[in-house]
This record gives structure tokens, sequence and C-alpha cells, in this order.
């Protein structure tokens, strides 16, 4: 496996819509950076984001999740509550080619004031809004900016394409958009 370069990113956004829309460069001046790296592609958080409240104490479960545990926000800036977390979404939408696996990392901006963001690697063939988990560890209340840089994708090309793609089994977070919550 082989970690791709900047001119394999640009190039599978313009001739394969792996990525869109797409910033063909890193964008930084007075924001979080967001757009194509040397290795890798910075992706922008949306402004929709669904904050954890326990107001009427409800129990996470992953088998049998209640949206009830959420309040819905669209803004500009997130408030997220101490200890707490809130799920968002990319403003890209990401196509992955059959011979790739792409694997997501937090920005140090962000990990660097307590606030960790969480995805699970994207398989071959999956595609949709990536949902995002930022959790704040802080004891404090922590803001995320919407429409910059959130987290880094890492795209790992494989020597040969898998027998059965994320697409072939009809994986179940297939084509998703908006903020996806957990699905059994």
């Amino acid at each position: 496996m082989s970690v791709m370069p900047d001119s394999w990113i640009r190039e599978m956004a313009r001739t394969k819509g792996m990525i869109e829309p797409f910033t063909d460069r890193l964008e930084r001046d007075g924001v979080i950076s967001y757009g194509v790296s040397s290795y890798g592609y910075d992706a922008r958080v949306a402004d929709e984001f669904k904050i954890f409240t326990n107001v009427d104490s409800a129990v996470v479960d992953p088998k049998e999740f209640s949206d009830k545990s959420f309040v819905n926000r669209q803004t500009d800036v997130c408030v997220i509550p101490p200890n707490s977390f809130a799920l968002a979404r990319t403003v890209e939408y990401f196509r992955i080619p059959r011979d790739t696996l792409v694997i997501c990392l937090g920005k140090s901006t962000y990990a660097r004031c307590g606030i960790i963001v969480n995805v699970t690697p994207l398989e071959p063939e999956w595609e949709g809004h990536v949902t995002l988990e930022f959790s704040n560890t802080t004891p404090l209340p922590a803001k995320i900016y919407a429409n910059e840089g959130a987290c880094q994708f890492i795209f790992l090309k494989a020597d040969r394409e898998c027998d059965v793609s994320y697409g072939d089994r009809s994986g179940k977070y297939m084509g998703q958009r908006g903020v996806t919550l957990p699905r059994l």
C-alpha cells in the first residue's frame, strides 16, 4: 500500500469526482486550514451539528440509538458543552475508488485545544458526506468553526483491488447525506 500524493488526489478529484467540492490548494488565511496538502486532503466541517445533551436522561445504546439525545443546530460556530460531543458532517462529498482505503486524522489545531475528531476509515467504493465526531475532552465549552478545516484524510492505494467493496455489500452508510446517526 502506498500513501497517495497531492497530484494523485487532484487527478482523482478532477477526473473521477472523488471529492466535491474540491479545493486544490491549502487554504489557511485566517481560517483553520483546508484543501489538498502534500499527502492528504483537509476537509471542512459543514454548518449542521447534532450536539449531545442528556436533558431526557437517555441511555446511549448503539443498537437502539435515540435521536432524543441530540439538539440540532445550524450555525457558523458550534459550542460543544464540557466533556460532551457533537456530530457534524463534511462539506465535501467523497467517492472512494475501489483500490483505496482512506484514514482520517484530526487537525492539530483542535487537538491542542482538547478537541478530538474521530472518523472511521472510508472503505473502498464508499461514498457520501462523512459524519464527523467531535469530542470536547475539556472541562470548558469548546468551539467548532463551520466551513473551516476539521480533519485530514490520508489515501492509501492498495497493490490490487479488494474482492468485495463497501459498495458491493451495500453498506448501511452508503450514499449518506447530512449528519448520519448510528444504524444497526
